[in-house]
């Protein structure tokens, strides 16, 4: 596999607007790529439809040499995806936030300690104290121990 990402005339609308119109291109393996545009510019419909949690109006996708829609089980296994938004349980501390997206990929907190552990030693320290009583920044690496937690082949970080 050359590319670990190709888009071919990716297009998706809500209503009336269109969100991406006949977007195409390619990411090769081992490549660092990044998205700029402005507020409303599509960026986020995109990781979205690339991560399968929405489905194209037309064109299509490949990420690993998978469907987004038709192979949407064996491509959630191989991303990691963190959102612009935070997204994770507020009523959880550090510690159960990743235990439960560990458990959700088959996987453990210190099974995959040698991913996220030069993060997570950031977070560490709080890995008791509830989520939403984290600062905006420790909620961002929670965040990205969550992402990473079952090391993933792709990241997709939406305005990290």
């Amino acid at each position: 596999m050359s590319h670990a990402i190709e888009i071919n005339s990716l297009s998706r609308t809500y209503g009336d607007r269109a969100a991406l119109s006949g977007v195409s291109f390619t990411v090769n393996a081992g490549e660092v790529f990044g998205l700029l545009g402005p507020n409303g510019g599509g960026k986020t419909t995109l990781f979205r439809l690339l991560v399968s949690l929405f489905t194209p109006d037309a064109g299509n996708s490949q990420v690993l040499g998978l469907d987004p829609v038709a192979d949407l089980w064996a491509l959630r296994r191989r991303v990691g995806y963190m959102p612009g938004r935070f997204s994770l349980y507020p009523d959880l501390t550090v510690r159960e936030n990743l235990a439960f997206y560990a458990s959700v990929f088959g996987t453990t907190i210190e099974a995959e300690m040698p991913t996220i552990e030069p993060i997570y030693r950031q977070i560490a320290p709080f890995e008791g104290r509830r989520a939403a009583a984290l600062s905006g920044g420790m909620k961002q690496k929670l965040a990205l121990c969550c992402a990473l937690v079952h090391a993933p082949d792709i990241l997709f970080l939406d305005e990290p």
